[in-house]
């Protein structure tokens, strides 16, 4: 098997906690008294995704493809930039095998929004709910997050070659 035909990518992102907004991570509104800082809706878990998958297909990251200097990402609901690389990784040959990721956050407390955010991520990928899994975890009061001045988001995708015939869909 070529070394091209498997591949894995791996996205970080972090931003600060912001007044006046909504919190949304995986596309779905969760109940906070503040938001996230960004240029976009600032889903943090999103962009770690965006990354991740950018990463393992070779096509660079979020801000080359969706720069925060462009007026016409001002506050995209990140659904839409995630549909985007998921298209871009279709036109390459490559699909999902499966994603993981982690969110970190003091505050709030996401287990209850876990399944939703996994879903909504795996519709705007167009891949099954079982492809995408969604953790969450505190730092235990270390570090910014910690002292519940932000929240970061890791993602782990690994994606296959669609031309290779010893890979099969799932």
């Amino acid at each position: 098997m070529d070394t091209s035909d498997i591949r894995i990518g791996m996205g970080t992102d972090v931003h600060g906690f912001a007044p006046g907004r909504d919190l949304i991570l995986g596309g779905v509104i969760i109940d906070h008294d503040m938001g996230l800082a960004g240029h976009s809706d600032a889903d943090v878990l999103i962009h770690a995704v965006c990354d991740a998958i950018l990463g393992a297909a070779g096509m660079g990251d979020i801000g080359d493809l969706f720069p925060d200097t462009d007026p016409k990402y001002k506050d995209i609901d990140s659904r839409i930039l995630l549909a985007a690389c998921a298209r871009k990784l279709d036109q390459a040959g490559y699909r999902i095998i499966n994603l993981d990721c982690t969110v970190f956050a003091q505050v709030p407390k996401l287990g209850p929004k876990k399944q939703e955010m996994a879903a909504s991520m795996a519709e705007s990928l167009e891949v099954s709910t079982g492809c995408v899994n969604v953790k969450a975890t505190t730092t235990e009061h270390l570090g910014f997050i910690g002292r519940k001045e932000g929240i970061a988001a890791q993602a782990v995708v690994l994606i296959a070659n669609r031309r290779n015939p010893n890979i099969r869909e799932t």
